[in-house]
């Protein structure tokens, strides 16, 4: 098993149970926390697909991803009575899944002979529009849109990825490299409060 097709396998159960996390706290059916756990894990991957025109996308080729999604979020169900966690373990698998899911997007890319900024944009797309579609069902903003450091992190493991293949690093691990300093900067832009600047100001109460 080569070693996108493992990061595929990581990314999507990452999202899966984070998609999971998330439509609990909405308190959805079973139904409904299955569905959001699937366009969580596979929506950013259907519209790269579509983009690229590989078409019918790779989850309708591949029945393993539904089957992946579907035991992630049996697993991620056994947490219901461990509510005051959702938060702390939706931010780390949603963080896992940002990881892996940039990487797998680069790497399509890359194997299609993109330029690296395009790359790199179907690694942000790839890992992030699963969680925005995730997120307009749930009826909240979107956080790639919010105050959260988000998409950036992507952007930033992007040119790390780029950056180290240049300067003549294998590309296992810049792959590892890559992931790794996505996930742990976005999990501490969250901790440290990391903002990007704000076009509008919050307006002061008198």
């Amino acid at each position: 098993m080569g070693s996108i097709t493992i990061i595929e396998i990581i990314g999507t159960a990452a999202f899966s149970i984070a998609g999971t996390f998330a439509a609990m706290k909405k308190k959805l059916d079973i139904f409904g926390v299955f569905i959001i756990a699937f366009i969580t894990a596979l929506g950013g991957g259907t519209l790269r697909d579509v983009l690229i025109g590989e078409v019918p996308v790779l989850w309708m080729l591949n029945l393993n991803f539904g089957l992946i999604v579907l035991v992630s979020t049996i697993f991620g169900l056994f947490f219901k009575k461990n509510k005051n966690n959702f938060q702390k373990l939706l931010l780390l698998s949603d963080s896992i899944g940002v990881g892996f899911f940039t990487v797998v997007g680069i790497q399509t890319g890359i194997s299609l002979g993109f330029h690296p900024i395009i790359c790199v944009t179907l690694g942000t797309m790839t890992a992030c529009f699963g969680g925005v579609i995730r997120d307009i069902t749930l009826s909240s903003i979107p956080l790639i849109f919010e105050k959260e450091i988000y998409a950036t992190t992507c952007i930033f493991g992007g040119a790390v990825f780029f950056i180290l293949l240049k300067m003549g690093v294998p590309k296992m691990p810049v792959e590892i490299i890559c992931l790794i300093s996505i996930v742990l900067f976005r999990l501490l832009a969250v901790k440290n409060q990391w903002q990007l600047p704000r076009i509008w100001k919050s307006e002061s109460t008198t």
